[in-house]
């Protein structure tokens, strides 16, 4: 696990649409994590909030809900 592939992750997700898209469809955090690790990104739901809350001021709005301005975590905290 990484806060490094987390980055990674984030930078993908930021500049890659279709695979924006395809994580965000999916409904569940296991899931998403799942997807994640098999595009090759080791890292936690943690790690990619960690770097997302530290982020979200420069991505202006890459992780928005439904345009409504609402700041969303991309995972919730995975136990």
């Amino acid at each position: 696990m990484s806060v490094e592939q987390a980055k990674a992750f984030i930078e993908r997700m930021k500049t890659d649409e279709a695979f924006f898209e395809k994580i965000m469809a999916i409904e569940t955090p296991e899931e998403r994590l799942k997807a994640i690790g098999a595009a090759g990104f080791e890292c936690t739901g943690e790690e990619i909030n960690e770097i997302t809350e530290v982020t979200t001021d420069v991505t202006a709005g890459a992780f928005m809900m439904n345009g409504m301005g609402a700041s969303v975590r991309f995972m919730p905290s995975i136990s």
